[in-house]
């Protein structure tokens, strides 16, 4: 993190790009964001769903982020269609031998890029399966796909999140669990992705969470609440929770994943 953490300043944070100049092709987004003054990035799996997307696809990718001069700090999996409803692949029986191949391919692309954070959705929960089930696939997938990152120093994250229904994991408790369960398996590095907002509107006492696991903590994410716009369009003390994180021994960055257009997104940001 920058010394000292500057809450309204571009470098102190990562931009979600597929949460935030979402107006221009995805391609377009880095570029967009270094000139904005961002100089490290985070996306989504950025192929339209696709698990497997074309080697020149994943080149246009890599070139469109150097070319604009910034860092990929962090990469989803694949999580199926996300503009259909899906949250992850994770715990999806049917989903295992796409999943394996694409933790294979989000590897190679930290690797080429030097990306070390790679978030894992949990999933929706299937009527089809029992949900012990399902959690047996998702520990499975998880202890591989920590597996496979270990060999480009990589971290995978695990994330409760809001607005989904069927979706397992709400709380930071629930996520912690999964941690739990696939370190028993012998990986060490798979760890909490905290995002402050969809841990508040799921109810969790953030700042209990903060106190109880910050040092923990293997990425952060903030949107202001209610509305998940820029920091300051809603209620939540996000700089108190921030400094506090730091203060707990948190070292890594905070992304940015609100939701607002590109004209007004970076406003209560300082030149």
């Amino acid at each position: 993190m920058p010394t000292p953490f500057t809450f309204t300043s571009p470098d102190s944070y990562v931009l979600n790009c597929s949460t935030l100049l979402t107006e221009l092709p995805v391609m377009e987004r880095p570029a967009a964001a270094r000139a904005a003054g961002f100089t490290q990035v985070e996306f989504w799996w950025p192929f339209d769903g696709q698990p497997a997307p074309s080697s020149g696809d994943v080149d246009q990718f890599v070139a469109a982020l150097d070319e604009a001069g910034v860092d990929l700090r962090g990469l989803n999996f694949w999580a199926g269609d996300m503009a259909g409803g899906d949250r992850g692949m994770v715990s999806i029986e049917s989903a295992r031998s796409d999943f394996a191949a694409n933790v294979d391919l989000a590897v190679s692309i930290g690797e080429r890029t030097g990306c070390t954070a790679f978030n894992a959705l949990y999933g929706l929960r299937q009527s089809s399966e029992s949900a012990e089930t399902q959690d047996q696939v998702a520990v499975e997938n998880l202890r591989l796909a920590a597996e496979k990152a270990a060999a480009v120093g990589g971290t995978v994250l695990v994330e409760p999140v809001s607005g989904a229904d069927g979706y397992p994991l709400t709380t930071a408790a629930d996520a912690l669990a999964v941690v739990r369960r696939v370190k028993e398996q012998g990986v060490d590095n798979i760890g909490l992705l905290a995002d402050f907002f969809h841990l508040h509107v799921n109810g969790d006492d953030v700042a209990a969470v903060i106190e109880a696991h910050a040092a923990d903590f293997a990425h952060v994410q903030i949107a202001d609440a209610p509305g998940r716009g820029a920091p300051g369009t809603g209620e939540l003390p996000l700089e108190q929770w921030i400094n506090r994180t730091y203060e707990l021994g948190y070292t890594g960055r905070i992304a940015l994943e609100y939701k607002q257009d590109k004209d007004t997104a970076f406003d209560w940001l300082s030149s």
